[in-house]
């Protein structure tokens, strides 16, 4: 009975551990860092709400200060508009460049005049055979030389038709060479009374055309030389065509054209019913006014 009792083991109950003795798990780097932009970006979305809300508080005093407390009353309700002139009505303002009013006594007749082909011709380096003068202009940054050949009788015919006609150059070119040569042409700026470049031509398809329409003047008292048509299409009526000059010294189609302006057109009433007799062979058949 002893030794059973003896052999017997006897169980010793464990104690539980406390809890300030087990070990804490530690949480993942991972898991740190992969929380980390969340964080930031809600950082930044709250300081983008705040900004917000100063802003829109701070244009809201500003636009509070600048409205006036009170608007100004309209007095003179509506004004009654004066009716249009018979002038007016059929010779319009322009957006372009119209010419200043005609203020000779006698209200010359206005002749306009193209200036390349026309009056002079002229060409950039090599220099040609043969030239009177050279301007230098700047052209986009760049000085330039042109090689200009005067065409015949010019200079008288510019002396003739400014003793009669109110004279002036409606050129395609650009004002920093033509007004060079128009220097040359003309030293005193006694025969040329006006003159408009390339900014006063209306663009259309691509093309420079001079509208005779919005210079100014009136319809029945101008007419045009040039040797480009494209440059008359507008008003072909008006138009006295002349041939290109490049550098035919034994050109005489100036002399034509004085004798047909001295002549023909100072004697009608309407310039463009000379015009037409002028270009139908018949120009020395139009009736006096």
């Amino acid at each position: 009975m002893v030794s059973k009792i003896s052999n017997r083991r006897t169980k010793i109950p464990k104690k539980a551990s406390p809890k300030h003795h087990q070990r804490r798990r530690k949480k993942s780097p991972l898991k740190s860092l992969a929380a980390a932009p969340s964080a930031l970006a809600s950082s930044i979305d709250r300081s983008l709400r705040s900004c917000r809300r100063h802003l829109l508080k701070l244009f809201t005093r500003l636009a509070v200060l600048g409205t006036p407390t009170k608007l100004p009353r309209k007095t003179g309700g509506y004004c009654r508009l004066k009716p249009l002139s018979d002038e007016a009505l059929h010779h319009p303002p322009s957006p372009y460049n119209p010419l200043p009013e005609n203020t000779h006594n006698n209200k010359k007749k206005t002749i306009f005049l193209d200036l390349d082909e026309t009056l002079v011709h002229s060409q950039t380096d090599p220099p040609p055979g043969k030239y009177d003068f050279t301007v230098h202009p700047m052209i986009d940054g760049r000085i330039m030389t042109f090689y200009v050949l005067k065409r015949p009788g010019v200079d008288e015919f510019l002396k003739a038709i400014s003793k009669s006609f109110e004279a002036v150059v409606f050129t395609a070119g650009l004002k920093e060479y033509a007004s060079l040569v128009l220097n040359q042409l003309d030293p005193t700026g006694e025969l040329i009374s006006h003159r408009l470049y390339r900014d006063s031509c209306r663009e259309m398809d691509g093309k420079l055309v001079k509208d005779l329409a919005g210079v100014g003047r009136a319809l029945d008292q101008v007419v045009i030389i040039d040797d480009n048509p494209n440059a008359y299409s507008l008003q072909p009526e008006n138009a006295v065509p002349v041939s290109p000059f490049v550098d035919d010294l034994g050109d005489r189609e100036l002399w034509r054209v004085m004798e047909f302006l001295e002549v023909d057109l100072l004697r009608c009433e309407d310039e463009r019913d000379a015009v037409a007799c002028y270009r139908t062979g018949n120009a020395m058949e139009v009736k006096s006014s």
